[in-house]
């Protein structure tokens, strides 16, 4: 076959690569942010910016860019806020030190199976608690609580990371997000997708009726950013695996931990702020004032989902906060600000997850797979496109068995496509193309699990619960769809793509600057990715 057609910009050198403390990756956010400056990837700004809208507009019209720091939040002297730190796919590669796409997928891949045990220092030795606040009253006091859109009625808390170790997640390490709207003081709602790992403690703790000590975390090292994405990704990191140790094998260097202040758990010693406390399953309590009214759920519009809709206020578990610790508060502590269903929030939830799809892959038959991509309008966890190369006649069929995996092992996935080498998977137009010329209708388009179980964020789930609320137990799951777009082996000189000599011209030997500008400015879409290949 052809050889793949994504190329990569060249390598980071060393000498760009190097921090202040080792040629490891960012170790906190801070030291990151050091770095961005450095590198002329960060944005900051000193006029005030209101999280009421204003936050998430502004990245919005940035997404995809560079990180954005604000350095005067209304309403908040005491903090300062991030956006857009995942924004730019190509800073995240240089951020540690990835030469490429591919290059990324494969090396999360690699850390999967050789983490690093996290490190655990003194209390007295942790950046997060030098400022330690027992028993709040007012937990948004110490928060940046955000509105998304003006379709919701409250403002939410939604960055937070949690950290679920040792004992409470069967010897291993948690992270993962959970939106929270402190409408109480010091307890919150705190959301649970349903299947994920948190459900699964919650799950174990609500039939013993006890709360799960745990610590939600804002402003953390980079890579337990990362990890904190990796949802439903369970065949290959299961309840009791190290995600924290994951996270360092990506930075390079294990990942801090300190005990808590106030409750039997860790939490991560390099982050801005924690907030300590039990997570209580059967305290149940309506996310937003206007459902409460109702007293429906899945009806009034909360918090943005990764599907690209309009999210839902439910009736979630409560998170009871025992103390806010944070970095001193002269030095404004960094609240990272995630709106969803941007880039950022895509990167973050994709970046580990392209990389668990390329291992489960790899571990049913290794070496046909070549990577797998999640494009931005796959949305998260919606679906995949997973490229192979089928080296011998016995590889043909490999690829459905991929994509029968990818959809069965990732709940909620509803799209799944298989590609050949030869294909861009990181053009959407090189894929559409694919797919309008070597589809077979009858007999390539798979739906290998109708009725298994799915997530409730997709509408069209949703609506089959008919007249009933929209909640988990009242929705079944239609079922995903496969589709093998790849070439059949021994077909190759019938799929042949012509291949323009764009190797043995060089456009600079007969255009000047402005001229190549010029005729480069007026290029749009697919032609980028024939361009490069020569297709």
């Amino acid at each position: 076959m052809q050889q793949p057609v994504h190329k990569e910009k060249p390598a980071t050198t060393v000498a760009a690569h190097e921090r202040a403390l080792t040629n490891a990756g960012p170790r906190d956010l801070r030291s990151t942010l050091e770095w961005l400056r450095a590198q002329g990837d960060l944005i900051e700004t000193e006029k005030q910016v209101d999280p009421d809208l204003e936050v998430t507009g502004l990245q919005k019209h940035m997404d995809g860019g560079c990180p954005v720091m604000f350095h005067n939040v209304k309403g908040k002297p005491n903090h300062r806020v991030i956006t857009n730190l995942f924004g730019d796919m190509n800073v995240i590669n240089k951020m540690f030190g990835w030469t490429d796409d591919v290059a990324r997928t494969r090396r999360i891949a690699a850390a999967f199976r050789k983490p690093l045990k996290p490190e655990i220092i003194s209390q007295a030795d942790a950046p997060v608690q030098e400022h330690v606040v027992l028993d709040p009253k007012d937990v948004n006091q110490y928060m940046v609580p955000i509105r998304h859109t003006a379709y919701e009625t409250e403002l939410t808390v939604g960055s937070g990371i949690r950290c679920v170790s040792f004992d409470q997640f069967d010897g291993g390490t948690d992270l993962g997000y959970n939106r929270m709207n402190f409408r109480w003081g010091n307890v919150g709602t705190f959301q649970i997708s349903p299947g994920s790992h948190m459900w699964q403690v919650a799950n174990k703790y609500y039939k013993e009726d006890q709360p799960i000590p745990i610590s939600m975390c804002f402003g953390v090292p980079p890579a337990c950013t990362l990890l904190a994405g990796a949802g439903f990704d369970y065949a290959i990191l299961p309840m009791g695996c190290d995600e924290i140790g994951i996270a360092g094998a990506v930075q390079g260097a294990p990942i801090r931990l300190v005990k808590c202040r106030t409750v039997d758990a860790y939490t991560l010693a390099d982050a801005e702020l924690v907030l300590e406390g039990y997570v209580h399953p059967r305290d149940r309590r309506f996310e937003t004032a206007q459902s409460e009214e109702a007293g429906v759920q899945g009806r009034f519009h909360f918090h943005p989902e990764w599907a690209g809709y309009m999210g839902k206020a439910y009736k979630a578990p409560t998170f009871h906060v025992t103390a806010v610790t944070m970095r001193r508060p002269e030095s404004k502590p960094i609240i990272y600000c995630l709106g969803v269903h941007m880039l950022d929030d895509h990167n973050i939830d994709t970046t580990v997850r392209e990389a668990a799809i390329f291992e489960l892959c790899e571990r049913l038959q290794p070496g046909i797979v070549q990577t797998v991509v999640i494009p931005y309008c796959m949305t998260d966890w919606g679906g995949c496109i997973i490229q192979v190369k089928k080296r011998h006649q016995i590889d043909e069929g490999w690829q459905r068995n991929f994509l029968g995996a990818a959809l069965s092992c990732s709940q909620g996935m509803r799209l799944a496509i298989a590609v050949s080498e030869d294909v861009d998977p990181y053009s959407m137009d090189d894929v559409m193309w694919c797919l309008t010329t070597r589809v077979n209708p009858q007999t390539d388009i798979l739906n290998p699990i109708p009725g298994g179980r799915g997530q409730t964020f997709m509408p069209a789930e949703r609506m089959t619960a008919g007249g009933a609320q929209w909640t988990a137990s009242n929705t079944r799951f239609e079922g995903g769809m496969g589709i093998d777009a790849t070439v059949p082996f021994g077909y190759e000189s019938d799929f042949l793509r012509p291949v323009y000599p764009v190797d043995k011209v060089k456009p600079e030997d007969f255009f000047s600057t402005e001229d190549l500008a010029n005729a480069k400015s007026r290029m749009h879409g697919w032609v980028h990715s024939l361009a490069r290949s020569g297709r």
